[in-house]
């Protein structure tokens, strides 16, 4: 995610920090102390728990997932396609809230003999031990809040896998999508009528509206997209370049056509791909007259003709492209894009 800050890596999943969060340790110092400090680090820790219990059982379904993210907001584990399978999507889905339960019941016991229930059961700023309390709180807190079924948070997905048993996937998602909407005006109304006006509250409502209006967007996409292959949008007509072709001629064609991504081909074999990110990620560091080899991607994906429109979409966010290659018995035969893609859908929803 743009403006994160990678910490470590964890499972093979990189742990990463948005430069955002990092206002809520200034905030919770500026009104606790150290103690205030303690909390946000808890929140963090627990934030990342949470997040990677999701994650481990989605790599165990085969999802690729690639990095977690904080937010002052919360976390977000950057998955590849979620299942659609019910079953899978409510194990992925509970794992989080599970584990904070099962935290707050570990936690619970130890803190209730070591600081007594005052400390336990008003939690604050004032005390350590009321502080420390906050270890179990927020563990009810995160299970409790992504447990409503407000899509896309947890409880909403978790709502989805159950009526995606008794109807269609879409019908699912259009429905949990409305609890989502109907929740996030909810909060909204709740934000704008406290005195002062709740901002987090706020931004967590506008957060839950939008994300579930992408979320049946996508959804409603896979359904279209299924339905068609490669060879139902391939465009008849495009360029390739060689190895030897200077960016500033790569530019020159950029700018006299429709085609922003080329095929690298060298005595007619596909040997590598050059795409529009590439350029501007490198003109400014190697110029226009170096030859398009020094900047091209020697490991890329291919798709054939008969590949659906669906499974190219999915490569494409995985690699962080927008066109791909299509390949026939080893020859170059087109590229398709994302626009090419983004056509169908803008056609037939």
């Amino acid at each position: 995610m743009k403006g994160s800050i990678k910490l470590f890596k964890l499972f093979g999943i990189s742990i990463n920090i948005h430069i955002t969060f990092l206002i809520l340790p200034i905030i919770f110092f500026t009104i606790g102390g150290f103690k205030g400090l303690f909390v946000i680090i808890a929140v963090f820790v627990l934030v990342t728990f949470h997040e990677l219990s999701h994650s481990l059982v989605a790599k165990r379904h085969g999802v690729v997932v690639k990095e977690i993210t904080l937010l002052p907001i919360g976390g977000v584990a950057s998955m590849g396609s979620i299942p659609e399978k019910p079953q899978q999507e409510f194990e992925i889905s509970i794992a989080g809230p599970l584990l904070n339960i099962l935290m707050a019941i570990l936690f619970f016991v130890p803190l209730y003999s070591l600081l007594g229930q005052k400390a336990l059961f008003s939690p604050s700023f004032e005390t350590w031990p009321q502080a420390i309390a906050y270890l179990f709180w927020i563990n009810l807190m995160l299970a409790g809040f992504n447990l409503l079924p407000a899509f896309p948070m947890d409880g909403g997905r978790i709502l989805r896998s159950f009526l995606a048993q008794r109807m269609g996937y879409l019908n699912a998602t259009k429905i949990a999508v409305n609890f989502g909407h109907i929740f996030a005006l909810i909060f909204g109304f709740i934000g704008l009528i406290s005195q002062p006006p709740h901002i987090l509250l706020i931004i967590i409502a506008v957060f839950i509206y939008m994300a579930a209006s992408a979320e049946e967007t996508q959804v409603e996409s896979k359904e279209i997209l299924k339905n068609f292959k490669v060879k139902d949008v391939l465009p008849k007509d495009f360029l390739t370049v060689s190895p030897n072709t200077t960016i500033s001629k790569v530019l020159e064609i950029v700018f006299h056509s429709h085609q922003e991504d080329f095929p690298v081909v060298e005595n007619g074999a596909l040997i590598g791909f050059l795409t529009s990110q590439d350029i501007v990620s490198n003109i400014h560091k190697l110029g226009i007259e170096r030859p398009v080899k020094d900047i091209m991607r020697k490991q890329f994906p291919v798709v054939t003709r008969a590949n659906s429109l669906i499974s190219v979409q999915l490569m494409m966010q995985e690699d962080n492209i927008k066109a791909i290659p299509v390949v026939e018995d080893g020859i170059i035969c087109g590229i398709v894009s994302l626009e090419d893609i983004g056509r169908v859908y803008s056609m037939l929803r």
